[in-house]
C-alpha cells in the first residue's frame, strides 16, 4: 500500500468501525436503505454471483437514475461489440435501482453499491472478480478505486463530467484527487471543457478522450409517433393547438412562466400552458400562483374523471413528462432561470421543438451547445424574454416548423457516443 492510502484506509476504517453500525441500526429503526442493506456493506446474496455467466465481466456502477440510462446505452453498444461479455450493474439509489431493475429485469444483476470503506469494498470486488471496473459520470471512490486497481481490475471514468460548479471543491483538494485519478486506467469524457477539468485535478493527459454523451443515444428510440395521437387524446387537444409547454419547472420559474404566458395570451388567446414541476410536491404553490392572478387550471389527475376545459394544466404525475413534449408547439426547459444547472433540452428536441431555457445549463451545456450550434436552442433571461422568444415564433410558424426540425436534426447526429465509449472498454479489455 502506498504512502497516499495507507493513512487513508487507517483513518477510514476507523471511521467504518464507528459509522457502520450506527448505520445499520438507523436502517433496522427507521426502514429507509433497509432493504437490501446487506449489499452496501459487500454482502452479496450467493444467486448474485451465480447468474453472472461468460467472459470478460465488466461491473458498471450507476448512482441513479440518469446514470442508469447512461448505462443502457454503453450496455447495449458492449453486447454488439463483445456479445459473450457479463454485466453486473450498481446503484446507490432506491430509485436508481427500481430504474435498473425495470430496464434490465433479469437480463442482468443489479446490485446496491459498497459503501466505500475497505471492508465493504474488498467483500464486493472478491465475490464479483470483474475484469474491468466502470464508474458513471462523476463517480470517484477513492477505496473502490484503489481497491480494484490493486487487484489488477482496468478501471475506467465513462461519460465523464465536472461540472463547473463542482471543479472549485476538486481544486481544493487537488493533492487528494491527483492521487485517486491515478488509479484509473482511462477517462472518457462527454466535452472538451470536461476533458480539461479532470486534467487540471491531475488525470494524465494520455489517458484522457472526449467521446459525448451517451445518454442521449436512447432518445431517437424513445420518442414514439404513436405517443403524440395518445397524448392528445388523454388532454383533450387539437391537432392545431398551440401549447406552452413548461418542463421540469422548479421554484422561483412558475411565477416567470405564468407573467410570461399572460403576456402571450394578449396577441394569441387560445395558447394553451401545461406547467410540469420538477417536484409535484409543489403542485399546490403553483396552484395559489394561478389563482392569485385570477387564472383558471385543471390537474393532471382529474383528468382521468372529465375532459380538459381549462387553459392551463398542471402535470402532478410522473413520467409523463418525455410523452408530453411530443404535443408542445414551444418548450421551456425548467431548472435554467434560477441557478439550479437546467434539465435535459435533448428531451424535448428529440420530438422537434424549439427549446427555450434561461442563463443556468451548467449541467447541460453540451445538449445546449449541440442545439446552439444548429441555432435550435434559444436562450431567454427571464419573464419578459420568455414571452419575447415564444411569440416571435408564434408570429413566424414557417421558422418554428424549421427551428424543429434542426432540433431534432442535432439530436439524430449525436448518436454513436455510447459506441465510442463502449470502445474504450473494450480496449482496456484487450490490454489487459
Amino acid at each position: 500500500m502506498n504512502k497516499f492510502y495507507l493513512p487513508y484506509t487507517v483513518i477510514t476504517s476507523a471511521l467504518s468501525v464507528l459509522i457502520l453500525p450506527s448505520l445499520w441500526t438507523y436502517t433496522r429503526l427507521s426502514g429507509r436503505y433497509a432493504k437490501n442493506f446487506n449489499e452496501r456493506l459487500g454482502l452479496l446474496p450467493s444467486d448474485v454471483v451465480k447468474n453472472i455467466s461468460g467472459k470478460p465481466r465488466i461491473w458498471i456502477h450507476a448512482v441513479s437514475l440518469g446514470e442508469v440510462n447512461v448505462a443502457a446505452s454503453i450496455i447495449n453498444a458492449l453486447r454488439r461489440m463483445m456479445p459473450d461479455c457479463s454485466f453486473i450493474l450498481s446503484t446507490t439509489t432506491e430509485s436508481g435501482r427500481n430504474m435498473a431493475e425495470k430496464t434490465f429485469g433479469h437480463d442482468l444483476p443489479v446490485i446496491y453499491a459498497p459503501i466505500d470503506f475497505i471492508g465493504p469494498v474488498l467483500k464486493s470486488l472478491n465475490s464479483i472478480r470483474p475484469d474491468v471496473m466502470v464508474f458513471l459520470e462523476t463517480e470517484i471512490w477513492p477505496t473502490w478505486l484503489y481497491s480494484a486497481h490493486r487487484m489488477g481490475i482496468r478501471t475506467a471514468l465513462i461519460n465523464g463530467r465536472i461540472s463547473q460548479k463542482s471543479i472549485g471543491g476538486y481544486l481544493k483538494f487537488r493533492f487528494f484527487f491527483r492521487e485517486v485519478l491515478k488509479n484509473f486506467d482511462a477517462f472518457s469524457m462527454i466535452t472538451e471543457k470536461d476533458a480539461e477539468r479532470i486534467m487540471s485535478i491531475g488525470a494524465e493527459p494520455d489517458k484522457v478522450e472526449i467521446n459525448g454523451n451517451a445518454k442521449y443515444d436512447l432518445l431517437p428510440g424513445a420518442a414514439n409517433p404513436a405517443a403524440e395521437g395518445e397524448i392528445r387524446n388523454a388532454l383533450n387537444l387539437e391537432k392545431d393547438a398551440r401549447a406552452l409547454v413548461a418542463g421540469s419547472t422548479r421554484s422561483g420559474e412558475d411565477e416567470q412562466v405564468i407573467h410570461a404566458y399572460k403576456k402571450i395570451l394578449r396577441s394569441f388567446p387560445d395558447t394553451i400552458l401545461i406547467i410540469a414541476p420538477r417536484h409535484i410536491e409543489r403542485t399546490p404553490e403553483i396552484c395559489s400562483m394561478l389563482k392569485a392572478h385570477g387564472l383558471e387550471y385543471q390537474l393532471r389527475t382529474g383528468l382521468e374523471m372529465e375532459k380538459r376545459t381549462k387553459q392551463i394544466l398542471i402535470i402532478n404525475t410522473f413520467g409523463e413528462l418525455f410523452k408530453i413534449y411530443s404535443i408542445a408547439t414551444i418548450v421551456f426547459s425548467g431548472g435554467s432561470l434560477v441557478p439550479l444547472g437546467g434539465q435535459n433540452p435533448l428531451e424535448p428536441a428529440v420530438w422537434g421543438k424549439p427549446v427555450l431555457y434561461g442563463p443556468y445549463m451548467d449541467n447541460f451545456l453540451d445538449a445546449k451547445a449541440m442545439l446552439e450550434g444548429k441555432d435550435a436552442g434559444v436562450g431567454v433571461r427571464d419573464s419578459e424574454t420568455l414571452a419575447e422568444k415564444a411569440l416571435w415564433f408564434f408570429n413566424h410558424p414557417e421558422e418554428l416548423r424549421r427551428a424543429g426540425e434542426r432540433a431534432k436534426s442535432a439530436v439524430m447526429q449525436n448518436e454513436g457516443a455510447a459506441a465510442k465509449h463502449a470502445e474504450v472498454i473494450k480496449r482496456l479489455i484487450k490490454d489487459k
